[in-house]
């Protein structure tokens, strides 16, 4: 079992986050939070340009990779995208993305897109959105769905790992972000990162991100292998994920003091962006009882054994 991304997975990833950089950076959040309807502007040849619609991550390892790696990048700039939903799109649905929801008040960030979406629910029903409301914060839009069929177990693993690749993404930023703002802000005449208690939070933080970030090679591997319990090793992510999420922007925010909540620091930008993550489909309480249901006859395997 290899738990690394392959060097061109690193390297695709690599290019992408200087792309976003290059195009705008924290700019392009900000530009699509006032007006949803450039979303597809702003980000669209950008991601033609990294070739990221020729990826085909259900057929392919190298692939599956090379979209993981994107996500985390689309993360790393809050990109105003759903860049794991597209990549997400089953192969045989003629749709440009897919949405894993909830049994209830479905809801996906794809506010300002006019592309045709599907969705899947934990039990592998699927439908299409026929329907979706105006722009709620961070681009969030409820939706209305007309059933298809329950033909979609297979699609629920990839559907859930993608979007913790883009969380994973939101954490390293944030511990970058941080990492910057204590060794250039100085209190009682010396840098904030010389204080063992920053020292000491910023290793909690930093020790909550690498577990997803080794969690989150994982759950890939189990769905390039086919992995029967591919899905219960997704929800797993999902689950350390979020518990991750909490960890490290309550420190980020702490360290950061109150400038960390102004919508003039890029962290206020990335911490708001990353709630639709954490909360949609489920929230960690929720995502935790559908573990727990899915895992109480078998348990995990692997690294979550």
């Amino acid at each position: 079992m290899n738990l690394e991304l392959g060097a061109d997975a690193q390297e695709f990833g690599h290019a992408a986050r200087r792309a976003f950089e290059a195009a705008g950076g924290d700019d392009l959040v900000l530009r699509a939070d006032a007006d949803p309807s450039l979303r597809e502007q702003l980000v669209g040849p950008i991601l033609r340009g990294l070739g990221a619609d020729e990826l085909k991550p259900r057929a392919d390892g190298e692939e599956l990779e090379a979209a993981a790696a994107l996500c985390r990048s689309a993360g790393y700039w809050a990109l105003p995208y759903p860049v794991a939903e597209c990549l997400s799109a089953p192969a045989d649905l003629d749709v440009d993305g897919l949405i894993v929801v909830a049994d209830h008040a479905p809801a996906g960030v794809v506010a300002g897109l006019s592309k045709r979406w599907a969705t899947v629910t934990l039990a592998g029903i699927r439908s299409t959105v026929v329907g979706q409301s105006e722009a709620r914060p961070a681009l969030v839009a409820d939706l209305t769905l007309a059933r298809l069929d329950d033909a979609g177990a297979g699609d629920v693993a990839l559907a859930l790992t993608l979007p913790c690749w883009t969380l994973l993404g939101m954490l390293d930023r944030a511990m970058d972000l941080t990492i910057s703002h204590v060794r250039l802000r100085e209190q009682f005449g010396q840098a904030l990162s010389a204080f063992q208690g920053v020292q000491f939070q910023l290793t909690d933080a930093e020790v909550e991100r690498a577990g997803v970030d080794m969690l989150a090679k994982y759950a890939l591997w189990s769905i390039a292998t086919g992995q029967p319990e591919a899905t219960d090793d997704a929800l797993a992510l999902r689950s350390a994920a979020l518990e991750a999420a909490e960890v490290v922007f309550r420190i980020c925010h702490q360290l950061h003091g109150a400038v960390g909540f102004c919508d003039e620091t890029a962290l206020s930008w990335l911490s708001r962006y990353s709630q639709p993550l954490r909360r949609l489909p489920w929230g960690l309480s929720a995502t935790r009882d559908r573990l727990a249901r899915r895992a109480q006859q078998t348990g995990l395997t692997g690294l979550y054994a």
